[in-house]
């Protein structure tokens, strides 16, 4: 079976996939390099945007959850957030960006980084993405709608671990899942594995996102 969604989806509506960020690797890489399930942390106070050519995911599923972190107001706050989870996911030409506002003299600065672009696609192994706006238009096959999240086996499974998900609500999953010209907003991104090929990283003043 297969399915083709086209447009731009919100967390409300649990949008079908998401392609991972490089934000949280340098943090997460060594501890879950044996290929660990992912970890449940508080996110930071900023969420990051990502943009990919495609993504082709094996083993996909999706539910939705609560991030819980504290803002850049030092308060504490929750996202709502449709986990997407990957056995495995190859990614070409993806870029990420992150803007901290309002530093002394400078103002806002961002972060951007670039991998896959060179022939060799990003590849991740356990993954998972906690999305909150997603834009692509996708194809999945072997697609199950309305499974209870505890129940979806054709992915890696629930991250567990202090996560704020119901295991008896929605969830979806397919056997594969090919995305094209994505666009996501996301709070955190796991993995076991996740081997970025010729990754490029920049600082610079002011705002410069990906998208």
């Amino acid at each position: 079976m297969m399915s083709q969604v086209r447009g731009g989806t919100r967390w409300k509506r649990f949008a079908v996939v998401m392609v991972p960020s490089v934000a949280a690797t340098a943090a997460i890489g060594v501890a879950l390099a044996q290929g660990a399930l992912a970890a449940s942390f508080s996110v930071s106070g900023q969420s990051f945007k990502v943009t990919a050519d495609t993504l082709k995911g094996e083993g996909f599923s999706q539910y939705g959850a609560l991030d819980m972190g504290t803002g850049l107001d030092g308060k504490t706050a929750l996202h709502p957030v449709a986990v997407s989870a990957f056995n495995s996911a190859d990614i070409t030409n993806m870029c990420q960006s992150v803007v901290t506002p309002d530093i002394p003299v400078l103002g806002s600065v961002s972060l951007v980084l670039k991998a896959g672009g060179s022939g060799t696609p990003v590849h991740a192994d356990n993954l998972y993405i906690d999305v909150q706006d997603l834009a692509a238009d996708a194809v999945f096959e072997g697609i199950d709608i309305g499974v209870a999240a505890k129940d979806a086996n054709k992915g890696p499974g629930m991250k567990g671990g202090k996560e704020q998900a119901n295991p008896f609500g929605f969830a979806q999953q397919a056997t594969k899942a090919t995305l094209t010209d994505v666009k996501q907003t996301a709070w955190a991104t796991t993995a076991g594995t996740f081997k970025l090929s010729g990754l490029k990283m920049s600082v610079k003043a002011g705002t410069h996102e990906c998208y």
